[in-house]
């Protein structure tokens, strides 16, 4: 039923569990299907200045497809600018996912909403610092 790079993120999850006092969480569900997210963002600023996602945890109460793809995101994300990292779209993931079920499609797509709340949520949590610091 699953392709073999869906089996091996399943199998082999990375940056999967909790983080203790993160930049910004993601919180997302399906309640259609019941899986639930939490994305963990540490952000910090490259040589240039850039925000940049330092590291990055995910928590899944989720079907096999909705545990490869959150592993898959979180591999994409990490280091890549905020911006950057704001532009990885639900395609990109099931095109690297490969021959998702189509009943499985919706599930594989919470980590890219859970990944977007989370940049949301810096962005919000951000701008109120920035704003106090003045």
């Amino acid at each position: 039923m699953y392709n073999k790079k869906i089996m091996k993120e399943f199998m082999n999850p990375k940056n999967f569990g909790e983080m203790n006092n993160p930049d910004a969480i993601g919180k997302v569900g399906n309640p259609v299907c019941g899986d639930v997210m939490e994305l963990y963002l540490r952000v910090s600023k490259n040589k240039k200045g850039e925000e940049i996602i330092k590291d990055i945890k995910i928590k899944t109460f989720g079907c096999v497809t909705a545990i490869a793809n959150a592993s898959l995101l979180t591999q994409l994300a990490k280091g890549k600018t905020l911006e950057e990292a704001s532009k990885i779209g639900k395609k990109d993931l099931l095109k690297k996912l490969g021959d998702v079920p189509s009943i499985k499609v919706h599930c594989s797509l919470l980590a890219a909403d859970a990944l977007q709340d989370a940049i949301k949520n810096y962005n919000q949590n951000s701008h109120k610092t920035k704003k106090t610091k003045k």
